[in-house]
This record gives structure tokens, C-alpha cells and sequence, in this order.
């Protein structure tokens, strides 16, 4: 940081001597200076400095170095140091920054000036003729080379010295009538209106460019389009079809999927899967089999951007296909939306007709697959259970007809009463022979009679016990053929229980089946339109030109951010 040097002031002594000092010579009076012009230095400060007016090095008015007069006292300071001290204090008002003083004391020491301070450097430089805040002497500090070497003598004799006064305002572009113009200062408001003039022009070049450009880009592809639409465009018309695909309600509500049933999205897949169906190439294929798909949008009298060429491939006629069919799912409603296209109203009606047919196949087949593997399942269920149930009563009936018993619990239940009632009359006649024996005199014939009977009855209960029991030669014993005749009741008690599942579980099969069954409900039926539907040729074209507008802007503001990190 520099020091600021103390400014010297006149002092006078008192002498002996009463002899009157001579005054020293006052310098020459400055000649009178031209108009003022505005330069710009590097260091974006606004300096003044009068125009080459002839005066070649010349020293700045009252800063150049006055000679001593003759008669000189040596107690007075040389008017040379008061002038030099001066000239720096001014220097100091000037306001200038460090950058300034750095780069005058750079440019003093490039010349070979001995200085103090900055501020004396400024002084030297300023007596010597040299800006040292001019463009041209700024940029001789990086000279490389040689350039550097040059003499200050080298420097153009021109005198550029800036003034320290505060810098005029500009001019208006009309000078007032009332006011005495200065010398030069139309000359400088010549050169503002002619700077003024250069900005319009610039800036009507500008808006020209722009206008063109926006013309080009924007404005005449706007105009091929809705010349396009307007003119060329082939009328199209759209057959609007709205239709639902439902099920069966199901016979129960208490489950959670009950709650669903009836909604969109009890159905929500087969509705999406016929949606894909109908936009894909195998739809496409049977349309053009059926209604000729590809002969229709292949006539001449269509445009030649809507029109398929002749001979076109299937991927073309898809591509085409999938332009003019549109299909919209609404999951909230389960509501299929259907537009088809055509260059006749009654042939965009058949064309809808058909694909509500392919729809309603398709949706049938979605579920065939499932109801026949359910039903089917049951049926094979009920058939092996009816077989296994007519085997075990003919094996019942079988046993019947070998063994001659009708029913075994019947049978032995009245086995069993003859041999109960036998025994009873066994009994009694024991008691009456017990009866007889105990007299002392028992009559023999009585005696011998009862115990006949006795012994008869006892040899019929055998008989009818060893029956029960014990077979004879090929006939099998009553328990025996009980036990068998049981055996085959039982198992055709269980096949006629499970043949009566398997009917009850076809039954379900049956109802499960029809409840999958998906039935397809046009909302909105297709009919043909009266009037074009396509193309919409004001929206059309005020789409194209918002597309157009849009590409330009990004285009533009894309080529100047690259500008600008190109040109930085």
C-alpha cells in the first residue's frame, strides 16, 4: 500500500533584509482546448482526454515543471516541487483503484521511470505524454518479445492525457434550439445518434433474421400441413362401439368374491385380453380374410399418406391397422371402447361388426378350456362310481341266488324263533317228566312217551342250531351266508353314497361351469356416421404448428448454449 505524500505548502521567513522578492515567472496560459472525447479503458473506467489538438508532448496545463525565477529565495520551495505536489494530490482525487496504480507503475517501469509512489508514477508518466490508462499502452505490458524492448520514444508524440474533471453527460439526440451548442458538441451528438442508428439497425437485422427463421421453421411447415389437411386429406369416418363382457352372478354371496361379482373387475382380465386380441396381427389377419382389410385402404382415390401401398406386407397393413383401430379399456366400469376407422361410413360399420364377433369367440374361448376340464372331471367321477355300484348289487343278488336267502337278518331271525319256541317246548316236557319220575309208582307208558318227546325235541334243536352254524355238503352254513350277504350290502351302501357324491359334485361342476361362462354386451352398437370424422383440420393444424414452434425453440436455445460454451 502506498503512502500517501504530505503536499508541501509556501512559507515565507523573515529576513534582515526588506528587499522585495521577486514573483516567479508565471507558466503560460494554457491553450484552449478542443472537445472533450469519451474513450474506454480495459479497466471499464471512463476517462476524458482532449483531442489531439497539435500540441505534441506537451506537458499537461499546470503540471508542468516551472523554472525558478532569478531572484529565487532558498527559504521558499521551488515551484517545481509545489507544481509536482499538486499534481499528485489531483491525482489522488481522481478516484482511481489499486489495479490502476499497479498497472501505472508497471508501464513507469517499462519506460524507465524512476517514481516514488503510484501516484508519482502516474505524474512522470502523464508529464511524459503516456496514458497509463489507455487501451494500447495497457496492452503493451504483454507484448512478448521484442515488443517490449521499444524506447518510450518509440510512443506516438500524440498527447493523450485524461482530465480528472467528472465526465460529461451524453447528449440528447436533438439538440435544444435554445442553447448555444459548445465547439464539437454536435460533432458528439452526431456520433451518439449515429451509434443509436447502428443499434436499430442491428436490432431490426436482428428481428428480420428472427422473423425469417421463425418463418422458415415454423411458419411454411404450418402452412404445408394445413394445406394438407384442408386440401389433400382423404375424409375418413369412425364407428364408435361400446360393449362390456359380463359373467354369471354366483349362486352365494357370503364369500369375499362376492363382492366383486358384477363389477369391472371381476372381469378385468378377459376384458384386457380381448382388448390385446383385437390390436393384434391375427385380428388383423381375419379381417383382411373376411371384409378384404388391405384391398380397401389400397385404393387410388385415397391419399397417398393415408393409402397402403399395393402389395403391401402384413407388417405395413399392421402398422396401418393398428392407426385406424383404436380400443380403450376403462378398468373403473369394465367398459371396452372401440373406434374403427374406414374410408366408408358402411365399411367402417362391417369392420366394427366383425371385430365384435372375433371379441365374443374369444371371449368364449377364455373359459371352454376351464368348463370342460371341470366338467369332464365330474363326469368320469359319477361314471366310475355308478360302475362300482351296479358291480357290488349284482354281487349282492348273486349271493342271493347261490344261497337262496333273500335276507340273512331275516333269515336267522326266524331260525332263531323256531329254536327259541322248541327250546320253550323242551322245557315243558322235561318239567313233565321230572314230574312223572317223582311218583313212586310212575306210569311206564307216560314215562317212555314223554321222554320221546323229549328227545325229539331236543334233536330238532340241534338240527336248527347246526344249521345256523355248520354247513352241509355244498350248502354253506346260515352265518356264513350272512356274513357274505352283509359284506355286499355294505359295499353297495357305499358305492350307491359315493355314486350320490359324484352326482352332487357334477351338479356343482355343472353350475361352476356356467357361472365361468363370459358373455360379451353391447353398450353402444356399431352405426355408421353421416359425416367425416377425420381429419380435424383447424386442431390438426394448430397441433402442428405448437410441434413446430416447440422443435425451434429447442433447436435455438440448444445452438446458443453450445455458442456460448464454445465462444467462453
Amino acid at each position: 500500500m502506498t503512502t500517501k505524500p504530505k503536499v508541501k505548502k509556501f512559507r515565507i521567513r523573515k529576513t534582515a533584509s526588506l528587499a522585495p522578492t521577486p514573483e516567479p515567472e508565471a507558466p503560460p496560459a494554457a491553450p484552449a482546448r478542443p472537445a472533450v472525447v469519451v474513450r474506454h479503458t480495459r479497466g471499464g473506467d471512463t476517462g476524458r482526454r482532449p483531442a489531439d489538438d497539435g500540441f505534441g508532448d506537451a506537458p499537461y496545463p499546470g503540471s508542468a515543471r516551472a523554472e525558478p525565477g532569478p531572484a529565487a529565495r532558498a527559504d521558499i520551495d521551488e515551484p517545481a516541487t509545489v507544481a509536482g505536489e499538486t499534481d499528485i494530490a489531483r491525482i489522488r482525487r481522481e478516484g482511481l483503484t489499486g489495479r490502476q496504480l499497479r498497472l501505472a507503475r508497471r508501464l513507469a517501469q517499462k519506460h524507465g521511470i524512476e517514481a516514488t509512489s503510484d501516484f508519482d508514477a502516474v505524474r512522470r508518466l502523464r508529464l511524459k505524454g503516456i496514458d497509463p490508462f489507455e487501451r494500447a499502452n495497457m496492452l503493451e505490458l504483454v507484448v512478448p518479445g521484442d515488443a517490449q524492448d521499444t524506447p518510450a520514444a518509440a510512443a506516438p508524440s500524440r498527447v493523450q492525457l485524461p482530465q480528472t474533471v467528472k465526465p460529461v453527460q451524453l447528449p440528447a439526440t436533438e439538440d435544444a434550439p435554445t442553447r448555444p451548442a459548445a465547439p464539437g458538441a454536435s460533432q458528439h451528438a452526431e456520433q451518439v445518434r449515429q451509434i443509436q442508428r447502428d443499434i436499430s439497425r442491428r436490432r431490426r437485422r436482428k428481428l428480420a433474421l428472427l422473423g425469417a427463421r421463425l418463418l422458415f421453421f415454423v411458419g411454411l411447415p404450418t402452412a404445408l400441413a394445413g394445406y394438407y389437411y384442408y386440401e389433400i386429406a382423404t375424409p375418413m369416418y369412425a364407428t364408435k362401439t361400446e360393449f362390456v363382457i359380463q359373467q354369471a352372478e354366483a349362486a352365494s354371496g357370503g364369500s369375499l368374491g362376492g363382492l366383486f361379482s358384477g363389477t369391472g373387475f371381476a372381469t378385468s382380465q378377459d376384458s384386457i385380453t380381448v382388448q390385446s386380441y383385437l390390436t393384434s396381427r391375427d385380428a388383423m389377419l381375419r379381417l383382411d380374410e373376411d371384409a378384404a382389410f388391405k384391398a380397401h385402404f389400397s385404393q387410388d382415390w385415397i391419399d397417398p399418406i393415408q393409402r397402403l401401398p399395393e402389395d403391401a406386407s402384413n407388417e405395413a397393413a399392421y402398422k396401418l391397422y393398428k392407426d385406424v383401430v383404436e380400443i380403450g379399456y376403462d378398468p373403473t366400469e369394465g367398459i371396452v371402447k372401440m373406434e374403427v376407422v374406414a374410408a366408408d361410413p358402411q365399411v367402417s360399420a362391417q369392420y366394427s361388426g366383425l371385430l365384435i364377433d372375433y371379441a365374443e369367440e374369444r371371449v368364449d374361448q377364455l373359459t371352454q378350456r376351464l368348463r370342460e376340464d371341470q366338467m369332464s372331471g365330474a363326469r368320469e367321477s359319477y361314471t366310475e362310481a355308478e360302475e362300482k355300484m351296479l358291480a357290488a348289487q349284482d354281487r349282492v343278488l348273486e349271493l342271493q341266488e347261490q344261497l337262496g336267502v333273500l335276507d340273512p337278518i331275516a333269515e336267522s331271525g326266524a331260525v332263531m324263533g323256531q329254536i327259541s319256541q322248541f327250546q320253550t317246548q323242551l322245557r315243558q316236557k322235561q318239567l313233565e317228566l321230572d314230574q312223572l319220575l317223582s311218583n313212586r309208582r310212575p306210569n311206564e307208558s307216560r314215562v317212555a312217551g314223554v321222554r320221546g318227546d323229549v328227545e325229539r325235541l331236543q334233536a330238532v334243536v340241534d338240527e336248527l342250531r347246526g344249521d345256523m352254524t355248520d354247513g352241509t355238503g355244498d350248502v354253506a352254513s346260515l352265518a356264513r351266508v350272512s356274513a357274505q350277504l352283509r359284506i355286499a350290502e355294505t359295499d353297495l351302501e357305499t358305492r350307491t353314497a359315493l355314486m350320490q357324491q359324484a352326482l352332487q359334485q357334477l351338479e356343482t361342476a355343472r353350475i361352476e361351469a356356467n357361472r365361468q361362462t363370459r358373455y360379451l354386451s353391447l353398450g353402444v352398437s356399431p352405426i355408421p356416421p353421416d359425416e367425416a370424422t377425420y381429419p380435424r383440420k383447424f386442431e390438426n393444424t394448430l397441433l402442428a404448428f405448437v410441434v413446430f414452434a416447440g422443435l425451434y425453440l429447442m433447436l435455438s436455445l440448444t445452438a446458443s448454449i453450445l455458442r456460448e460454451q464454445v465462444s467462453s
